[in-house]
């Protein structure tokens, strides 16, 4: 992955940035925040400083296969976190259905900038001490942060039942160093794709949405019934 001011450069600014940020929040109040509905809750954070913006439209044109599998299980609720740039990092509200999610995510492009995954654990974490949230999938390429400072906030989502589902785009060695430690850390799972193969996240994805609607049981009937690699990769790692 190439990186506009990663450490050791000068971030740029880029152009879009304040009418995308706008957007963004603008779409977000428009979404109602979902209702107390026991279905499964779900963080779903995006790494918006890859260089690639093929990789972010693949997360959007596959996000809506997380309801659809979801809903086989319960149902689901999601969450959508996204950074990138100047410590721009933004949550939307909980919502209950792929429309709401896949306009949100239409709005923001991806920019330059250092990854922020700290901020995305520190919220997970603060989020599920106000209301229990089943599992965090992040989808990032790179980590340019503390590793001991991620590991110490992943013990804690470990400790709050929070299982964190890692899917790294390419083999940057310190991202999935970082990656499966956060994963073991949680109980939760790591896994690669490339964004030239869309089957592979979207199994991924699907496979990460029936734990987080219908926890481990959801995951091993995906497993046994549809016969998804995913589910069994995932369940081979969940703790």
């Amino acid at each position: 992955m190439n990186r506009t001011g990663g450490k050791g450069g000068a971030l740029t600014p880029q152009p879009s940035a304040k009418s995308d940020i706008d957007a963004f929040l603008g779409a977000a109040e428009k979404v109602p925040a979902a209702q107390a509905s026991g279905k499964g809750r779900l963080v779903f954070a995006l790494d918006a400083t890859m260089s690639r913006q093929a990789t972010w439209d693949l997360a959007q044109s596959v996000q809506g296969k997380m309801f659809a599998t979801a809903a086989a299980h319960g149902g689901l609720e999601v969450q959508l976190i996204y950074y990138r740039g100047f410590g721009e990092c933004k949550a939307s509200n909980f919502m209950s259905g792929g429309q709401g999610l896949a306009s949100l995510m239409t709005r923001i492009s991806v920019g330059a900038g250092q990854t922020q995954i700290e901020k995305v654990l520190r919220h997970v974490r603060d989020e599920t001490r106000k209301t229990p949230i089943r599992a965090l999938v992040f989808v990032g390429d790179a980590m340019e942060e503390e590793f001991d400072l991620l590991a110490g906030l992943a013990g804690e989502l470990g400790l709050l039942g929070v299982k964190a589902f890692l899917f790294q785009e390419g083999r940057d060695g310190v991202a999935e160093r970082a990656f499966r430690h956060i994963a073991l850390l949680t109980g939760g799972a790591y896994a690669t794709f490339d964004a030239s193969a869309p089957e592979r996240l979207i199994a991924l994805l699907s496979a990460a949405a029936a734990y987080a609607a219908g926890g481990r049981r959801a995951l091993e009937f995906e497993a046994r019934a549809r016969g998804a690699a995913a589910a069994n990769l995932l369940l081979s790692q969940l703790r």
